[in-house]
């Protein structure tokens, strides 16, 4: 099973790598030739694009026999398909019979080489997917073993992205929690992540539930379908160096305690045969490297915490390890944090970042197919998409990054954002199927104040701030947020490149107390969660917009709830 990348209108398009097995439920006959005997050709056959008369198709061939000067790929399609024009290859069509010929350049394919083209056609009724393929004559085949449900183009047997075709799991604690607020039974069937930010959190802990209890919930929750869990991995040595509110329990110099105490026994539950079954995301270290960029020495909101951290290569060595163990468990998808655009929007964050992802994810045991994919906005507020004004408009002579609100950000919105980082992901190694989570917990921005259109074009910070969506006082702020809103219900293969929209942070809980609170779990207090608080460098000196009277992060917070609740967008 192939991503599916694209939407047209509402109708979510299909995308099929061919295996000679179904796939979310489209009923695909196995030709006789397709089986058992070893594949000659492999064949990822992707619709990219979709509207009411036509689609746009990315296919990869793969040669696994003896080599070749030349090659011809052939199908048929079952419906009214006809091919109008394509690229990288000479396609043409008789009746229903497609045939795909190399161009002058890509003749040549090794044992093991692959070749890619595209097209274009149009269609009407049913866009059914071709069954059989051939190279030169030869039936293709991904997968030697029809029986395997997994993604042939995978070796571990992982599907390309786990949230298609499966029920997402509810955390019964949060829903019982949410289903005691007034008006939360609107929300309490919705699944969240479940944070696994403490040693403890592994057994649970007092009375709650533990690692095994969530995933024995979800065996029943998952009955004869597909069940992904989603688990929030959170507990770095030095952890979040930049804030104080979500500190954890490690030292800073704690990586063989991080490494023996808390990832070896989450990998030995989850590689479990008995959870075989169950689709595992796990979110990698939020707030983690990117501090490694932006809050250093010679940046402007750099820390001394943050420069410890950097110095002793612990970030790297913990998402390295956590990449590496986690990685090596089939039915485990592991996702990185790459921050959000109001963090690393800008062109001295973006590439740098990015490197780092890569540079963190080929080392320290850790290999670039260990990452399935990335995960932004975790546990913030950045609207999904502003649709008032665009990266592009000008207002008053000036362009719209030169709003107080944008500042030369090359990004107005998460999603947006999250495609770039993508693609820049790709670009420098990463698989080219990376999927893309945007965490939709809390930022919806809805209710009384927002905007219906653009702000007035009398200049461009009035015409920014009047249709923003994202009412923050600024993008810096990520604490309690007043007004803020539910997002879009989780939901996957929501736009191209985004596996799911998702709730990683279980709305309701607190992101850190207003006051300094006595603890035993590792949490100082941070002054961003202070409403009097009137700021710092990383917020440009605001006023910190949080919510008065919260409880320290993680617990719940139930004026804020309601007011997630008040502000949903969509409504409720």
């Amino acid at each position: 099973m192939s991503r599916i990348r694209s939407r047209a209108g509402t109708a979510v398009l299909t995308t099929l790598a061919l295996t000679g097995a179904a796939c979310a439920g489209t009923a695909v006959a196995v030709p006789d030739d397709i089986g058992a005997t070893a594949a000659a050709c492999s064949v990822d056959y992707k619709v990219q694009n979709q509207w009411g008369s036509g689609f746009t198709t990315a296919v990869t061939v793969t040669n696994n026999g003896a080599a070749v000067n030349s090659w011809d790929l052939t199908w048929s399609y079952a419906g009214n398909q006809k091919v109008t024009n394509g690229w990288n290859a000479d396609i043409s069509q008789s009746g229903s019979a497609v045939t795909a010929k190399n161009a002058s350049y890509n003749g040549a394919l090794g044992t093991g080489a692959s070749a890619s083209f595209g097209f274009n056609a149009t269609y009407s009724g049913s866009n059914a997917m071709p069954t059989t393929f051939k190279l030169n004559g030869v039936t293709c085949n991904e997968d030697t073993d029809p029986g395997d449900p997994g993604d042939p183009g995978d070796p571990s047997g992982r599907v390309d992205n786990p949230y298609a075709g499966a029920k997402v799991y509810v955390n019964p604690e949060w829903a019982a929690k949410a289903k005691a607020e007034p008006g939360g039974s609107r929300i309490a069937s919705q699944p969240t992540g479940v944070w696994l930010d403490r040693i403890a959190a592994i057994n649970g802990v007092g009375d709650g539930m533990g690692l095994r209890d969530h995933l024995d919930a979800a065996l029943t929750q998952k009955g004869s379908g597909e069940q992904v869990v989603q688990l929030v991995v959170y507990d770095l040595p030095g952890r979040d160096c930049a804030a104080l509110a979500s500190n954890g329990e490690l030292g800073p110099t704690e990586i063989d305690k991080y490494k023996t105490d808390f990832i070896d026994p989450i990998a030995t539950i989850l590689a479990d045969p008995k959870y075989a079954a169950l689709r595992i995301v796990t979110t990698i270290e939020i707030d983690s490297l990117p501090n490694l960029i932006t809050n250093v020495s010679g940046r402007p909101t750099a820390t001394p915490n943050c420069d410890v951290m950097k110095a002793n290569g612990n970030y790297q060595k913990g998402v390295g390890y956590a990449l590496d163990k986690l990685g090596d468990i089939k039915n485990v998808y592991n996702y990185i944090d790459a921050g959000h655009h109001g963090w690393l929007g800008w062109d001295d964050n973006f590439g740098a970042s990015a490197e780092l992802f890569k540079s963190t994810a080929s080392g320290n045991g850790a290999k670039l197919s260990d990452v399935h994919g990335f995960i932004v906005n975790t546990a913030n507020y950045s609207a999904l998409k502003e649709n008032n004004f665009a990266i592009g408009d000008s207002v008053a002579g000036k362009s719209v990054r030169e709003s107080k609100w944008v500042d030369w950000n090359r990004y107005t919105d998460e999603l947006s954002y999250a495609q770039a980082m993508r693609t820049k992901l790709v670009s420098l190694g990463f698989d080219q199927n990376l999927g893309m989570l945007i965490d939709t917990s809390r930022n919806g921005w809805g209710g009384t104040a927002r905007p219906a259109g653009p702000g007035a074009t009398t200049d461009v910070d009035t015409y920014v701030n009047g249709g923003r969506y994202d009412r923050r006082i600024h993008l810096g702020n990520w604490c309690n947020q007043s007004g803020a809103g539910l997002g879009e219900r989780p939901q996957a293969n929501p736009a191209t490149g985004i596996d799911a929209y998702v709730w990683m942070k279980p709305p309701g809980e607190s992101d850190g107390s207003s006051t300094a609170i006595d603890n035993d779990e590792g949490k100082g207090f941070d002054r961003m969660c202070d409403p009097t608080y009137t700021g710092n460098p990383r917020n440009n000196n605001n006023m910190s917009g949080a919510l008065p009277n919260a409880p320290l992060s993680g617990h719940w917070f139930s004026a804020q709830f309601q007011e997630l609740m008040k502000n949903a967008y969509p409504a409720l």
